[in-house]
């Protein structure tokens, strides 16, 4: 390198270059990544050349300075500079660091999950880390097994989980972990807790947006309702939301789960058939629950209230 650098030091003469542009070049000469690249592309380099592509040279050891130092200041931050023959020039280009390739996989997969009005630990809810007891033996398998099916036939229908037990039984943490296992395999889910749904829906009444908000949802290519049952029920929510996401999943046969402090029986009969003002419509009820059968497959879940040992 240094037959480089004094082929170089005449031609910089030539054009009349500043001391201080000297000095500079002098350090961007005597970068090793700098020195090896002129090397390897010399035949293709004449002196004229590499003086020409000073400028991509001084940007590349600047910001590889930045890069290394990690400084957010950097021109592509998480992307390594490197140089390349650019025709009869040096050029700079920047390559995605593993780190930076794998944050952008984990937030592709993240952007599959639409959580609404979900906590943070069941947006990041792991079947691995699904404590498995005999009680909730049969809900892990059912899980796994919806996932691998669906996996190896999406276009199909296949029936959701209707998960119902007591209070902090992990019903919403395995629903959660069931979304992210099938974002990991490239699949969309919307996970809604209803009764804070069921909430906006009214508020969006005066707004005019109930007609988008419910389309969105029931679109929805994997849909999960999470805590049906938990507050008091109008009967325009039970007829003209719930029954209009459940009626159109049942026609467009599209997967669709459930988490209920509720048995299906129950929920019927002590939720869906009584309304708000008091009125007992068994029909309008038992309606529902023709769709939700239809949707999901009923599972028990038994044990102890973890958010109380958390």
């Amino acid at each position: 390198m240094e037959n480089i650098g004094k082929g170089l030091e005449k031609t910089l003469r030539s054009k009349n270059l500043t001391n201080k542009l000297d000095a500079l070049m002098a350090e961007v000469m005597s970068d090793n990544d700098v020195k090896s690249f002129i090397e390897a592309h010399r035949e293709q380099l004449s002196d004229d050349d590499i003086v020409k592509s000073y400028a991509k040279l001084y940007e590349f050891v600047q910001e590889k300075k930045k890069f290394q130092l990690n400084d957010p200041n950097m021109i592509a931050p998480g992307y390594e500079p490197r140089l390349f023959m650019n025709f009869h020039f040096i050029d700079v280009t920047y390559v995605p660091t593993e780190s930076l390739l794998k944050k952008q996989a984990q937030a592709e997969v993240r952007s599959r999950v639409k959580a609404m009005d979900m906590p943070k630990d069941i947006r990041e809810a792991r079947l691995d880390q699904f404590e498995l007891t005999s009680e909730r033996k049969e809900a892990f398998q059912e899980a796994f097994r919806f996932i691998n099916e669906f996996e190896d036939d999406s276009k199909s229908f296949h029936q959701g989980l209707y998960l119902q037990g007591t209070f902090g039984v992990g019903k919403t943490y395995l629903l959660g972990a069931i979304a992210n296992t099938l974002a990991e395999k490239g699949f969309q889910t919307t996970l809604v807790h209803f009764p804070t749904f069921a909430v906006e829906m009214k508020q969006s009444i005066q707004k005019d947006t109930v007609g988008e908000k419910l389309d969105a949802v029931k679109r929805a290519p994997i849909l999960m309702l999470d805590d049906i049952g938990a507050d008091s029920m109008s009967s325009w929510v039970r007829d003209d939301i719930l029954g209009v996401i459940l009626q159109y999943r049942m026609q467009e046969m599209l997967p669709t789960f459930f988490s209920s402090n509720f048995n299906m029986l129950q929920l019927e009969n002590e939720h869906l058939r009584v309304t708000q003002r008091g009125e007992d419509e068994p029909l309008k009820a038992k309606r529902i629950m023709e769709r939700v059968r239809y949707l999901s497959k009923e599972i028990n879940m038994i044990g102890k209230n973890r958010r109380l040992y958390d």
